[in-house]
């Protein structure tokens, strides 16, 4: 929520606007007083790092009677406040449409009883109220991701892995309950993100005899050798006659039926607290500037409206209308239509529902379709967080869909030595929490050894092939697809998933393992900073990894609250340089006492990090002084965040998915042939959806010499930066979101992910 308070500070001020904090939520606005004060630059310094809210934030009684409205609309005139920015879930949402219907009716009263003059009422006729929601729980219609998910499952996760370690020692079984109150999206999305052996949501209740297939499912498990059992539990998980299903029952029932060593773990309010993730920083300075620029557009027949994330996009969409729909999953799920309850929650939960399912149950061989193929897979270019994640949910889904898997070791390299084996169902447990590449990963491209791999393909009867990597996975893709008119056992279906740190292949906005990287960069930034506190004034200058790619430098710059990032997309030459010098000069001379720079590894041959790091510390001489830190391969490590194991395990899951559509296409005489341009593509995450493109459909979106793409969504975000950073500059609204209606956006959302 900081961060969203910052950005529409900042914003504010940017455009000229006069903004106040209202501290203590609608109580604050209702006792008036000092609770309304003026904000300024400075006063939200240094506050991205922190949990919670600075402002305070408090369920508010007084708010909900008409007397104490009548005395937040008074305190409002009195400070000349007509735009409200709400940060808030469906509760505070549905008071403030409330307080903006009953304005102009508020004013008349105010008026008649002397509290406010005719001319006030007159000048603050019309309340204009945006609203952005922040709630752990992600239960609100209309938007992917809610401010402060993404940060409850890094804290679920945190936990989860370290479970994980003590339960491989003892040989337990844990049962986890985690927060999100009649919405089971936190408790789906970790369970989908460790692996977990089952999970009770309230949008499902289990089937009658639930308990004797679960506990099937865990002595299976164990009969596997798998040393640990997960079960999570959403607080609001109900049975089929809307009675609770307690972490204590399920406790109970394992250690009855199966004699297992039980332990429960309610993790509670953990999830509120701790830093916020780089995903939820970004998210919410995003949706902050955009509130911003929604107020400034408003006119008083616009309704009061949602800023939203839908895919990679900012949307804008009628407050009422997401209430009512998130009122309704409730209703649907009192009334037993849980199947509506699903589909109102929206296609991402959906698809997470559905691919946990595919990955969490093992089909015995009556259930597996009968054409069976053989499917390779393997990791190309350097390790990326995330990979693991991949290639256990395209193994798992390839077996389900009747394939047979095989796995590659160390990328094309191997494949040419047959370092090539069949792969099964338990080989890949316990590999989601896993970083780097445990097939192993080379940058070897494969034109040199193109007779070998074909050779191969040949041996092993392959028919498909699954590549995970980076660039080079892409150049190694074209390159077998060239050799195509060569070789006959190359005519197979391929399909790419981007996997890399530096997120810089054609055709995706997003690669597996980037943001397991912005997170790495975010947190070290975070601890930098920290070690100057208490200090003199210190000027940080980072360098971050991304090649020629500066999506690294200027995301993390936005997450960690940079002054400036470096990169090789947008050319600086010195007069940038002194201008960003005399800027953090200027800013040092105010409360603020540090300041961080970010440069990208190759954005420039000659302004290197050594002597951007000289030209600060002579110029800030007597203001400031420097330091400086390159993060290396700090960045690449680590294990994978919450976001990279499911955006990995989903979008492999949809590659397997295709590869088998396309197998059956191909399929004629008793044998695969492909030789189609759709018959080797690339599926990445566009916008709002995920798409698959034919790979030489992209060459023209690249520029090959800097393994870049030529045209990068997240340019657009670098003025937000700058901006957040008090810098003049020119704000692109062209992309900013535009008032959608519920039912349209649904709509667009064929392949949400």
């Amino acid at each position: 929520m900081n961060a969203a308070v910052r950005a529409v500070v900042r914003m504010g001020i940017y455009v000229g606007a006069k903004v106040y904090f209202i501290h203590e939520g609608y109580q604050g606005m209702v006792d008036g007083g000092d609770n309304i004060k003026e904000a300024s630059w400075e006063s939200v310094s240094s506050m991205l790092q922190v949990g919670g809210t600075v402002i305070g934030s408090a369920r508010c009684k007084d708010f909900r009677t008409r007397e104490g409205r009548l005395r937040a609309a008074s305190n409002l005139v009195l400070h000349g406040i007509t735009n409200l920015c709400v940060i808030g879930g469906d509760g505070s949402l549905t008071g403030a449409n409330l307080f903006r219907e009953e304005w102009s009716e508020l004013l008349d009263e105010l008026v008649q009883s002397g509290e406010i003059s005719e001319e006030a009422a007159q000048t603050h006729s019309v309340l204009h109220i945006v609203g952005m929601v922040g709630s752990i729980d992600n239960d609100f219609c209309g938007t992917d991701m809610t401010i402060g998910t993404d940060s409850a499952l890094h804290r679920i996760i945190e936990v989860v892995d370290a479970i994980m370690t003590t339960a491989q020692s003892h040989q337990r079984t844990f049962v986890l309950e985690v927060m999100g109150r009649h919405c089971g999206y936190l408790a789906l999305v970790s369970a989908l993100a460790c692996g977990a052996d089952w999970v009770l949501i309230p949008e499902m209740p289990p089937e009658d005899g639930w308990e004797e297939q679960m506990c099937h499912k865990l002595s299976e498990n164990r009969a596997d050798k798998k040393r640990l059992n997960i079960i999570i539990v959403a607080e609001g998980a109900i049975d089929q006659s809307n009675q609770p299903i307690t972490t204590d029952y399920i406790k109970d029932l394992v250690v009855r039926c199966l004699g297992f060593d039980t332990r429960v773990t309610i993790l509670g309010h953990v999830q509120r607290g701790g830093t916020p993730s780089a995903f939820d920083r970004i998210l919410a300075s995003r949706m902050g500037v955009e509130a911003v620029l929604a107020l400034l557009e408003a006119s008083p027949g616009t309704p009061a409206c949602v800023v939203s994330l839908c895919g990679n996009q900012a949307v804008r969409l009628p407050l009422m209308e997401c209430v009512q729909m998130t009122q309704e999953v409730q209703k649907a799920m009192d009334e037993k239509r849980f199947d509506d309850a699903m589909k109102l929650r929206g296609r991402s939960f959906e698809n997470n529902l559905h691919t946990y399912k595919l990955l969490s149950h093992h089909k015995i061989d009556a259930e597996v379709p009968h054409t069976s193929f053989n499917v390779a897979v393997l990791n190309v270019g350097a390790p990326a967080a995330g990979m693991n994640a991949a290639v256990r949910s395209a193994v798992r889904v390839g077996i389900t869909e009747g394939h047979t898997m095989f796995a590659v070791n160390d990328g094309f390299e191997g494949f040419y030595k047959g370092q090539i084996k069949e792969i099964h169902w338990g080989d890949v447990g316990g590999w989601t929490g896993q970083g780097g590449s445990l097939l192993g990963t080379k940058r070897t491209l494969p034109a040199k050894h193109i007779d070998k791999i074909a050779e191969q393909m040949r041996i092993h009867n392959i028919n498909a092939l699954l590549v995970i990597g980076g660039f080079e996975a892409y150049l190694g893709l074209m390159e077998l697809q060239a050799a195509r008119s060569k070789h006959a056992e190359l005519c197979v279906p391929m399909v790419m998933v981007p996997s890399t740190v530096s997120n810089n292949i054609p055709g995706s906005d997003l690669s597996i393992g980037a943001d397991t990287a912005l997170n790495a960069i975010t947190s070290t930034c975070d601890r930098i900073k920290q070690s100057a506190s208490g200090t003199k004034r210190r000027v940080f200058i980072i360098e971050t990894m991304g090649g020629y790619c500066g999506y690294l430098a200027t995301v993390g710059g936005l997450a960690a609250g940079a002054d400036a990032a470096y990169i090789y997309e947008e050319p600086f030459d010195i007069r940038d340089l002194q201008s960003n010098v005399e800027h953090l000069t200027e800013k040092m001379k105010t409360s603020i006492q540090r300041g961080l720079v970010l440069r990208n590894e190759n954005s420039s041959e000659n302004y290197t990090t050594d002597f951007i790091y000289q030209l600060y510390s002579e110029e800030g001489k007597g203001v400031f002084d420097c330091r400086k830190n390159v993060l290396g391969h700090m960045q690449q490590g680590g294990t994978p965040s919450p976001f990279d194991r499911n955006f990995g395990t989903k979008i492999a899951a949809k590659a397997m998915q295709w590869i088998s559509k396309k197998l059956n296409e191909f399929y004629s005489e008793g044998r695969v042939f492909a030789n189609t341009e759709d018959s080797a593509c690339l599926l990445g995450m566009r916008r709002r959806a995920l798409v698959f493109q034919p790979v030489t459909q992209l060459k023209d979106e690249i520029d090959f010499v800097h393994r870049i793409p030529k045209e990068q969504w997240w340019l657009k975000l670098r003025p937000l930066m700058k901006i957040l950073a008090k810098y003049k500059t020119s704000y692109d609204v062209s992309d900013s979101g535009q008032l959608e209606h519920i039912a349209r956006l649904r709509a667009k959302d064929h392949s949400a992910i």
